[in-house]
């Protein structure tokens, strides 16, 4: 069965074999959608394009390159792979569609969608899960966590909302903007999103995850290998922004700090996290900033 009815590049094979398994109620999509709140449309083009007529863009000639930095190599995956383990990232931009040069660019990677094969599959303590059928070699693209963007009051609305029983997929991503500014994206794949939205949370993935910017200046949150990971693997990645061994983004560092989440998690519930790494901390990651 494929779960994204053929919406993927490549089938996301969707295992029935657990008994009373059933296919989640969601509508899929492979790009992020408007949601209440947002201001743009993230599938309107918006980026200005370069003129280069070559094969593949080259850093000393591309306006795209010279204006952002360098960030795949000639195979298509990062050049650099690092986690930010603070809860921000920096921006990454390829070339789009208002680009001369060819779709085999090198700078083109995230656009190309799927090209892996994966399968959602139902773990022994954790919900659902995703896991590689291939090898994945480190700084690989593997694929989008896609869904309603949305603002931070429509976030803090649907967060609070919540019942303890239930998933929170949304995301919150602050991008350093230069001078000292920061932009946030919010993302909620919840009722619609993509196969990024079975991705499961580990205090030490396999994934990390950068906003790319293609089309639109509203970005994609892309996924990428942060090490080889081998045939079969579940893949992770950590909701808080960490990688490597990283603390999560939301711990706090002083009794006032602690008195103070209390205060504003009351109606919520910290979910344990039974990720099984040996520096687990014990509970899935929180960003309290959406409900403060």
């Amino acid at each position: 069965m494929d779960l994204s009815n053929g919406f993927d590049n490549v089938p996301v094979l969707f295992d029935q074999s657990s008994a009373g398994t059933t296919s989640p109620d969601f509508e899929y999509s492979t790009d992020n959608v408007q949601g209440p709140g947002c201001s743009i449309d993230p599938s309107e083009v918006t980026l200005p394009g370069c003129s280069c007529l070559s094969r593949s863009c080259l850093p000393e000639s591309c306006s795209c390159l010279q204006a952002h930095g360098q960030v795949y190599d000639s195979t298509g995956r990062l050049l650099h792979v690092s986690g930010t383990g603070s809860g921000y990232c920096s921006p990454m931009f390829e070339c789009n569609a208002l680009c001369t040069c060819s779709d085999a660019c090198c700078n083109r990677v995230v656009q190309r969608g799927l090209t892996l094969r994966l399968e959602v599959f139902r773990t022994q303590n954790r919900g659902w899960g995703v896991r590689t059928l291939e090898a994945i070699p480190c700084g690989t693209f593997v694929c989008e966590y896609a869904g309603e963007v949305i603002s931070l009051e429509e976030a803090s609305r649907r967060q609070l909302a919540q019942k303890s029983e239930d998933n929170n997929y949304i995301i919150a991503v602050r991008e350093h903007a230069g001078t000292g500014a920061t932009t946030e994206t919010f993302v909620d794949p919840a009722a619609v999103g993509n196969v990024g939205r079975f991705l499961n949370h580990s205090c030490e993935p396999s994934l990390i995850m950068q906003p790319v910017r293609v089309h639109s200046v509203v970005p994609r949150l892309a996924l990428f290998a942060g090490r080889d990971i081998d045939v079969h693997e579940e893949l992770t990645f950590d909701y808080s922004g960490g990688y490597s061994n990283q603390p999560p983004a939301e711990l706090l560092s002083s009794q006032s700090d602690a008195k103070l989440q209390a205060s504003r998690t009351d109606a919520l519930q910290r979910k344990e996290c039974h990720c099984g790494a040996k520096n687990c901390a014990q509970f899935l990651p929180l960003d309290l900033s959406i409900i403060s």
